[in-house]
C-alpha cells in the first residue's frame, strides 16, 4: 500500500506532503512516512494503534546512529572534534544536526543533553519500547 502511495504522488508531481490515516490506514501513513522520510513533512495518526517501527530501515538506521553516538569518546574530545565525528559518521543530515545540538560545554568537557545511555540501552532490547506505542513511552519516530 505504501508503494500505491508513493505512486500516486509522483503521477500527481507531488514532492512533499504530509500523511494521515485512521485506524489501519494510519498504520499504512507511519510506515509510508518511515520507508520515504525525504517525502513527508509529519505525520497525523488517528486510532492508529500500535505500530513497531523496529523492523523499518530507517528506524535501523537511527539505532546505528545512538549506537555510534554512544560510543564516541567525548570525555577526551573538544566540542568541535565531536561534531565533525558526528558529521563524517551520522550520514543524514538531520539526525546529524541533532546529535550535534544534543551535545553542550561544560567547562572544558562536553556532556549529551540527552540519556544516550538509556536510548542505546532501547536500541538493544528485542522490543524496544522507543519503537512502538507503549503505555511507558509515546515512541521515537525517526521522521
Amino acid at each position: 500500500m505504501s508503494e500505491d502511495i508513493i505512486r500516486f504522488m509522483d503521477d500527481k508531481r507531488i514532492t512533499m506532503a504530509t500523511i494521515g490515516g485512521h485506524g489501519y490506514g494510519a498504520k499504512v501513513a507511519a510506515a509510508t512516512a518511515i520507508g520515504n522520510l525525504n517525502r513527508f513533512t509529519g505525520l497525523i495518526q488517528y486510532e492508529g494503534g500500535p505500530l513497531e517501527h523496529h523492523y523499518y530501515e530507517a528506524y535501523q538506521e537511527l539505532a546505528e546512529y545512538i549506537k555510534f553516538a554512544h560510543a564516541l569518546p567525548i570525555s577526551s574530545l573538544e566540542l568541535g572534534q565531536a561534531h565533525k565525528l558526528i558529521n563524517d559518521n551520522v550520514l543524514d543530515r538531520n539526525w546529524a544536526r541533532i546529535f550535534r545540538e544534543a551535545l553542550v560545554q561544560e567547562g572544558s568537557n562536553i556532556g549529551w543533553k540527552i540519556n544516550i545511555n538509556a536510548l542505546y540501552a532501547q536500541t538493544k532490547k528485542a522490543n524496544p519500547e522507543i519503537a512502538g506505542w507503549t503505555a511507558n513511552c509515546g515512541g521515537l519516530w525517526p521522521g
